[in-house]
């Protein structure tokens, strides 16, 4: 595998990487305001008034955290200097 393919794979990686975080946050919070939800509706019988609150509550919340998880892995993400893609050239080439 060429450098190149080698980047890309890793680049495709990290996106996988930070789909599925956000993908299971999101299926994390959802669940967790389901389950509080009812629970509040069975303590205080008042059915599906929590439910429907915290299930609208975390849309917002879930929204915040994808964007603060993507944001802080795309900042990892270094670019590459001019200086090392001349190297990388050269070390193809040879």
């Amino acid at each position: 595998m060429s450098k190149p393919d080698k980047q890309r794979y890793a680049m495709n990686l990290a996106l996988a990487a930070v789909a599925s975080q956000v993908g299971l946050l999101t299926t994390f919070i959802i669940i967790v305001s389901l389950l509080l939800g009812l629970w509040l509706d069975a303590r205080f019988n008042s059915r599906p008034l929590w439910t429907v609150i915290l299930l609208v509550a975390s849309v917002p919340v879930t929204l915040v955290l994808m964007f603060w998880i993507v944001r802080r892995t795309v900042s990892r993400i270094t670019p590459s200097t001019p200086k090392q893609e001349e190297q990388r050239r050269g070390e193809s080439n040879s």
